[in-house]
Parts: C-alpha cells; sequence; structure tokens
C-alpha cells in the first residue's frame, strides 16, 4: 500500500500528542523552510486513536511557532498497522522500544529524548503542499 495526497487530513493541532522531544536547531531550519515554501509540504505520521505523533516531531513544532491551527497528518491505527515498526535509534541510551511504550509516552507529559524512536514505513509519504493560510483556518 502506498500513501497519496488523497489520504491527507488536516487535524486540529491541539489533539496531536509528542512522544519525544526536538532538536531546536533543526526546528528552527524547517521554520525558514516552511515560511519559504508558504506551507507543509510532507505530513505528520498520527496514530489515529490517540492523537499520538509518530513521525513528524519538528514539523509539529514549527506548526506551533507559526500558531497554526490545523496541520497535515496521515491517520493510521498504529498498533493494528502491522506495515509500521518501531526501534530505537543507536546511542539513544535505550536497547529497545514499543508501540505500547510510544503511546504511553505521547499519553504522559513526559517526552523521550530526540532520536529515541526510530519508526520505520513500508510506504512513502506522499508529497503535498498545503499552504498556511489553509492552515490557520479553525475549519
Amino acid at each position: 500500500m502506498s500513501w497519496e495526497a488523497e489520504d491527507v487530513s488536516l487535524v486540529l493541532l491541539e489533539w496531536l500528542k509528542p512522544h519525544e522531544e526536538i532538536k531546536i536547531k533543526n526546528r528552527n531550519k524547517l521554520l525558514e523552510m516552511t515560511k519559504k515554501w508558504g506551507g507543509f509540504t510532507k505530513p505528520l505520521l498520527v496514530d489515529s486513536v490517540t492523537g499520538s505523533i509518530l513521525d513528524g516531531h519538528h514539523r509539529h513544532s514549527v506548526a506551533l511557532s507559526l500558531n497554526l491551527k490545523r496541520v497535515p497528518v496521515i491517520l493510521i491505527d498504529y498498533l493494528s498497522d502491522d506495515e509500521i515498526t518501531v526501534d530505537v535509534w543507536p546511542g539513544c541510551g535505550l536497547e529497545s522500544i514499543t508501540k505500547q511504550e510510544v503511546i504511553d509516552m505521547s499519553l504522559s507529559d513526559e517526552l523521550y529524548p530526540p532520536k529515541t524512536s526510530k519508526h520505520t514505513i513500508s510506504n512513502h509519504m506522499p508529497p503535498i503542499h498545503v499552504l498556511l493560510e489553509e492552515l490557520s483556518k479553525q475549519e
């Protein structure tokens, strides 16, 4: 299965829940590029049940910085989707991580350090271009 632009939904930013911290320098670079592009060019990957961000923490932070109301996402049922797996990045300090631990962290008040979870997605993310003006609207 491969995702297409039609699989992208716009969801309220406030519903999303990160599970790991970001690198500020990387976010600032992406923020400048997002302003230059005038929009988002890649959706976030999000659990459809909990709103947990699986891929796209820096894009989420950019959206917060720009005071956007919505962000483009691809929603998946994370715990039951076998096409996405999770492992740890080398040197992150953990031996392993499970999908349930990712969800639990996103629902807690804490975050893993940057580059802890490494999701492998058998599908590619579609290229998109959703304008910042569109993402600034409530609906």
